[in-house]
């Protein structure tokens, strides 16, 4: 698509200037981050003023009752799959694992608050078991 750039690199650091863009995105991959609160402070840097930045993350099931069905299917299931259909069940194992490590939805907008967002919002999909988090830079 003419007009998007698509770029892989450490999401600590940036090797972008100052106010470069107008939307940042980044899917299923915040939780792998080490540094969670400097990833966010470098999506603002990078931002314009009224820029936006959108985090679509696996996070935490919000029903109860489904929470033990999607734990046996993350833990029992996933696995067992990975290793019969990609001979790699530690994989999704750390799949798994990484999901219920990353922070829930409120504990993820306190930190987009407090990397200096403003107007952070999230929109859960599928029961939670998706986030999708929303901040601007003013």
């Amino acid at each position: 698509m003419q007009g998007l750039t698509y770029v892989q690199c450490n999401a600590e650091a940036l090797p972008f200037p100052d106010a470069s863009f107008d939307l940042v995105t980044i899917a299923f991959g915040l939780r792998n981050v080490t540094d969670k609160d400097a990833a966010l402070r470098e999506m603002l840097r990078v931002l314009k003023v009224g820029g936006q930045a959108r985090v679509l993350e696996f996070s935490e099931v919000q029903a109860e009752w489904f929470r033990p069905l999607y734990d046996f299917h993350s833990f029992q299931v996933l696995p067992r799959l990975g290793q019969l259909f990609a001979r790699d069940a530690d994989s999704y194992r750390y799949l798994a694992e990484s999901i219920r490590k990353h922070p829930p939805q409120q504990q993820l907008q306190s930190m987009m608050d407090a990397a200096g967002f403003a107007r952070t919002a999230y929109k859960n999909l599928n029961g939670g078991i998706v986030a999708i988090h929303t901040g601007y830079k003013t």
